[in-house]
């Protein structure tokens, strides 16, 4: 059995639950659905943000799609363009 009491708090935590939150009210649009894919490799593995992790595949069965096809979906996304043009980031953040 896991022990809890070792999660960790990610550093990311708050602005990704606005996003997580977001996504859970949103449409399978191509950025909810490149920002799914973001979370969901950001937190494969990580010891905490259970909360996270659990509405991230909330939001995947919602849109009804398995991770792989997610995965598919966000990789022709992304080889259409820059999904995140205009909004202001410098970069996109998966880290």
């Amino acid at each position: 059995m896991a022990d809890i009491t070792k999660d960790q708090q990610h550093p990311q935590y708050k602005t990704d639950r606005q996003v997580v939150n977001q996504l859970l009210a949103g449409e399978a649009t191509d950025f909810n659905l490149v920002e799914l894919a973001r979370l969901m490799t950001r937190y494969e593995g990580f010891p905490g943000a259970r909360d996270i992790q659990t509405d991230l595949k909330k939001a995947l069965n919602r849109w009804q799609l398995t991770e792989a096809e997610l995965f598919e979906k966000t990789r022709a996304i992304h080889q259409q363009g820059e999904v995140y043009k205009g909004l202001g980031r410098g970069r996109e953040d998966w880290s």
